[in-house]
């Protein structure tokens, strides 16, 4: 982009060398109490909603009904109490930055009007960023949304993690704990999109190191409904080293039986033992959480 050199120094100034905030209200705003746009920057007027365009770097994926037909009634009952955030395209248009959700929920009211607060934004890049940056702090955005939204800071608009962080009031390891869930496999993101698992199911995935197991496991979560803190136990489990015993059985090396261990945890997705006993036998140890566990683990092995 032009002059990108000059745009990467007021990028790194934060936020608020970008856009003055518009003051917080709690009292509904009426769009016909409010002036016309006249052409002034940093104002809020009342703008015409269907000459609002969405937002081309909106970082929301999934708009929940449910959710914005509550918005909608709010909207009906109480009118809009904070105006959106736009600028202006030069065929007489605005582009949304923030607040789709409030456009929305508005048209569905039948709303003509909406409160805008109108600001000149002179480059596609700093658009980007004031889109990204003013929903991930006004919208509520679901992780997966949330880590996509970082990583485009970081692709396009050319940001490191720590002025990402900075940028959004974190700390870096927060950035990069949301940047770890989009190398999760792609049927496990779907279910964080769709809050099927939560954030630490998530955290708790991306520990285990081999894909095939962190699906399993997965969808141990989705049928059993375990909760985070059984996931994390799980997840120990595969990852700790069987200690090694002495007197092995002529034939069979304890390097041996720990392969053969990893192999029954991995098939089994639970915590394997094998003891051994000195007369050359001995007994696998199966461990299983709760009956649901278990009649997963009789279903495996009558298989």
């Amino acid at each position: 982009m032009a002059d990108s050199h000059k745009t990467k120094s007021v990028l790194g100034k934060g936020l608020s060398a970008l856009i003055p905030r518009a003051p917080l209200r709690e009292e509904p705003i009426s769009p016909s109490a409010l002036p016309r746009d006249d052409g002034l920057d940093n104002v809020i007027v009342a703008v015409e909603l269907p000459k609002i365009r969405p937002n081309p770097y909106q970082p929301r994926q999934n708009f929940d009904s449910q959710s914005l037909d509550e918005l909608k009634r709010s909207i009906m009952e109480k009118g809009v109490i904070q105006p959106v955030t736009v600028r202006r395209a030069a065929d007489g248009f605005y582009e949304l930055i923030s607040g789709e959700r409030r456009v929305r929920a508005s048209q569905e009211a039948g709303l003509k009007l909406i409160p805008a607060y109108v600001i000149k934004v002179s480059s596609d890049e700093e658009m980007l960023e004031l889109a990204l940056v003013e929903n991930l702090q006004r919208e509520h955005l679901n992780p997966l949304e949330v880590a996509v939204s970082y990583q485009r800071l970081i692709d396009e608009c050319r940001l490191t993690q720590e002025e990402v962080a900075q940028k959004i009031g974190k700390d870096r390891t927060t950035v990069t704990n949301f940047l770890r869930l989009l190398k999760l496999p792609e049927k496990i993101k779907a279910s964080l999109r769709n809050d099927e698992i939560s954030m630490g199911h998530a955290r708790a995935l991306i520990a285990i190191p081999e894909e095939k197991i962190q699906l399993r496991m997965h969808d141990r979560i989705l049928k059993q409904g375990l909760s985070v803190r059984n996931v994390e136990s799980l997840v120990r489990d595969l990852g700790k080293k069987p200690v090694k015993k002495p007197h092995a059985p002529a034939g069979r090396t304890d390097a041996g039986f720990q392969s053969v261990e990893t192999r029954l945890r991995q098939r089994f997705g639970t915590k394997v033992t094998i003891r051994k006993q000195p007369a050359g036998g001995g007994e696998i140890v199966i461990e299983y959480y709760n009956a649901g566990d278990l009649d997963r683990l009789l279903e495996l092995l009558e298989q």
